[in-house]
């Protein structure tokens, strides 16, 4: 991982030099070794280059990639796909990252997404999307291990090594009943110490946290932090197992309310979008009725002032106290709110 902006200054100028001589294969090498959130980051300076980058990517390495790409370079990528390659991508997604990208999608886009997903993908993607914006269900994956408590561990290995290389994770196994109620869940460490002969029922562990899918992700993300887990199992109103939430979803839900916290502590009304790539007229309209609402202030502070006016000349050196009270007003309150 690259930190130092000198060396993120040198990785670009040896990608161009690369680009400049087509040098493709040095330029795969160059990449391989990378973590998919470095490539990311260095493809938005890349811009026009970016869908050749990705081109170059094997098709897993290029999928986390995808991911780690803000909605702009996505749709870009997304509209020099063919339909096979976009296939391919969809393919390689996990279906919580599949369904953010829906999200932000332009409606075109959307219907191209879908209509080259799998059956079972587009379906489980429509599920997830009809749960509020910032519930449990909307951060969500579908793609967990199940086992049935009846199971011995040699039963459940097996399924862990069938079904494993699809789901988001195999740390955390959910046990279930023949109506999908979830009963209990168990580790993998629990399960590779314990003999292939014990029953799933005897082993797993039954006092059990779960969030409801429509709890707010918020509180959701920060349950995860208390009770240091990987994963919360998410039930609906019948307490039926329907999907999982995993720390790095909890992770980008608590930047998110953060950066929400920070940008009214700042005075504007929160965005979708990142600051700098923030249009003038949505940035003058985000400030504005702060900016108006400080101004009002500003005009009963004057009033205030006017009103006293007389004491003031009485007594002159008054007025030098005048900055140093605001100030320290507005450092209080800034302490207060952080």
């Amino acid at each position: 991982m690259f930190e130092l902006q000198n060396e993120r200054t040198e990785l670009l100028e040896k990608i161009e030099e690369l680009f400049g001589r087509k040098r493709y294969a040095e330029l795969r090498d160059l990449l391989l070794p990378m973590e998919a959130a470095d490539i990311a980051s260095l493809c938005q300076d890349l811009d026009e280059k970016v869908p050749v980058v990705f081109r170059l990517l094997p098709k897993e390495l290029a999928a986390e990639v995808f991911v780690e790409l803000d909605s702009d370079d996505q749709e870009l990528l997304i509209h020099s796909f063919s339909n096979t390659e976009l296939k391919e991508v969809l393919d390689e997604l996990y279906l919580d990252d599949a369904a953010d990208i829906v999200e932000e999608m332009p409606a075109g886009v959307v219907k191209r997404i879908l209509r080259h997903c799998d059956p079972e993908m587009r379906k489980s993607i429509n599920e997830v999307l009809k749960y509020p914006e910032d519930s449990a269900g909307s951060i969500m994956t579908t793609e967990f291990v199940d086992l049935k408590a009846n199971m011995t561990v040699e039963d459940a290995l097996k399924r862990i090594r069938r079904t494993g290389p699809d789901k988001e994770t195999i740390n955390i196994c959910y046990v279930i009943d023949d109506r999908r109620h979830l009963i209990g869940l168990l580790t993998i460490r629990t399960l590779l110490l314990a003999e292939e002969d014990d029953v799933i029922g005897d082993i797993m562990e039954r006092n059990l946290i779960a969030v409801q899918t429509l709890d707010d992700q918020e509180a959701v993300a920060r349950a995860l932090g208390k009770y240091d887990f990987l994963a919360l199992p998410v039930v609906d109103k019948e307490e039926r197992l329907v999907g999982i939430v995993t720390v790095d979803d909890a992770i980008d839900v608590l930047q998110e309310e953060v950066t929400e916290d920070i940008e009214k502590m700042a005075a504007m009304l929160p965005g979708d979008k990142p600051y700098l790539k923030t249009g003038i007229f949505e940035t003058w309209k985000a400030r504005t009725p702060w900016l108006m609402l400080l101004m009002l202030s500003a005009t009963f502070t004057g009033i205030i002032l006017t009103h006293f006016e007389k004491s003031l000349m009485a007594c002159a050196i008054l007025t030098s106290f005048i900055p140093m009270l605001s100030g320290t007003g507005g450092n209080s309150g800034t302490q207060a709110s952080t």
